[in-house]
């Protein structure tokens, strides 16, 4: 399994960059997780848009659907041009009914379904959700195959159900927006320390943050993460491929 960053911003992209989300690779199944501001764009760099296979999305903020319109936009343009393509999956949440209800799109995407009672088969992945803490409802995810799995918490604030869900997972993918005098002032979100402490309390064998702000130093939340976590980490890089 590959894990590809595509964008590692919350919020917004900077320049020439995407929000936060990931494309996973298995057996030539691609499946891109969260699709912001200038992912599609980024997830061109690695594949043809007609190559992805499916879609899994933790909620419905901005930063982690605007570009979901394009790229349905995208497969009816080819649609037209005579290079139709079947239906694309984007799996997401119910809870909000208005925004599932618009993954579906004239036949070229296929609104999926998902909740935390229940794990999906997708493609090679076997994929499982758990709540976490967020102004809106937002699934944490975890893709496995074999014996092998990827945990993306998805927008958060500390929340110990995470630790069990994350359990001895090899690869932890972690929001970490916050430097740490901002704990408790901003909801949804994590800091540094807190995602080092959620890597260690699970028993994580690497973790990759994402999700970050905009301003200060990037560094001083990854050196905080590593006062928390003994094991390896770093911020995502975007077109590094994670390899499980």
């Amino acid at each position: 399994m590959n894990i590809i960053p595509l964008g590692i911003w919350g919020g917004y992209p900077k320049a020439n960059s995407a929000t936060s989300s990931f494309l996973l690779e298995h057996d030539d199944f691609h499946c891109l997780v969260d699709c912001g501001s200038g992912v599609l764009a980024s997830l061109q760099n690695y594949i043809a848009l007609d190559q992805l296979d499916a879609v899994v999305i933790s909620h419905y903020h901005a930063d982690h659907i605007a570009d979901i319109g394009s790229l349905q936009y995208s497969r009816l343009i080819q649609y037209y041009l005579g290079h139709p393509s079947p239906a694309l999956p984007i799996y997401g949440h119910a809870k909000d009914e208005e925004q599932f209800a618009k993954l579906t799109y004239k036949e070229q995407t296929h609104g999926i379904e998902i909740s935390e009672e229940h794990s999906v088969q997708i493609g090679p992945f076997t994929v499982s959700f758990c709540p976490t803490v967020h102004p809106v409802y937002c699934l944490a995810m975890k893709f496995t195959v074999a014996d092998k799995s990827v945990v993306f918490t998805a927008d958060t604030e500390w929340a110990d159900q995470l630790v069990s869900f994350a359990k001895n997972t090899d690869l932890l993918i972690s929001e970490a927006n916050l430097y740490e005098e901002h704990i408790g002032k901003s909801p949804g979100h994590l800091a540094g320390s807190q995602a080092g402490k959620l890597a260690s309390a699970a028993n994580a064998g690497q973790l990759v943050l994402t999700h970050l702000p905009h301003h200060g130093d990037l560094q001083d939340i990854l050196q905080a993460a590593q006062t928390t976590f003994a094991g390896i980490a770093e911020i995502a890089e975007v077109g590094k491929f994670y390899s499980l």
